[in-house]
């Protein structure tokens, strides 16, 4: 193949939308509102990272408790991200049964590097799964506001 063809042909691939992906960054989870996202799943991954969280994608809001995945997305899974501050739990048989882990904050883009049990790894393993992000801490009351002395007139003292 020449030059030419194989600088036509990755031009091509990455004009055609769902072809590459990139794993986002788990602080980047978020709806269209700014809101939380607790995890994105995708039915695609690569040998190349550059590649992978491809395909059809999933979003599971926080906690989101699915002990049977929909049937399109049962045993599917090959990448996953999950929030920052987020954890997520899947099973390896639907009903919340069989092989479990649990997947902190982090990007996952090829799950055939997680075993499950002795045999198996976790791509397109996962039946069930639950979701969760603790609620953000309360700030802490906020110390008072000192006046700044070049901001309020400082009196004068009396004249005697």
């Amino acid at each position: 193949m020449s030059p030419l063809s194989r600088l036509l042909l990755a031009l091509a691939l990455a004009a055609v939308p769902g072809i590459q992906g990139a794993c986002p960054a788990p602080a980047d989870l978020k709806n269209e509102d700014g809101t939380r996202t607790c995890a994105k799943l995708y039915d695609k991954s690569d040998p190349y990272y550059d590649n992978c969280c491809g395909g059809a994608e999933l979003s599971v809001q926080p906690g989101t408790d699915l002990p049977y995945l929909p049937s399109d997305w049962t045993n599917v899974i090959s990448s996953l991200v999950v929030a920052q501050r987020c954890e997520l739990t899947v099973w390896s048989i639907r009903g919340k049964a069989g092989n479990t882990r649990k997947f902190s904050a982090g990007s996952y883009p090829r799950l055939e590097e997680y075993r499950r049990g002795i045999f198996g790894d976790w791509s397109n393993s996962i039946s069930s799964l639950y979701c969760r992000c603790p609620p953000a801490p309360e700030p802490a009351h906020p110390p008072p506001k000192c006046p700044t002395p070049a901001s309020e007139p400082q009196p004068h003292p009396p004249d005697l």
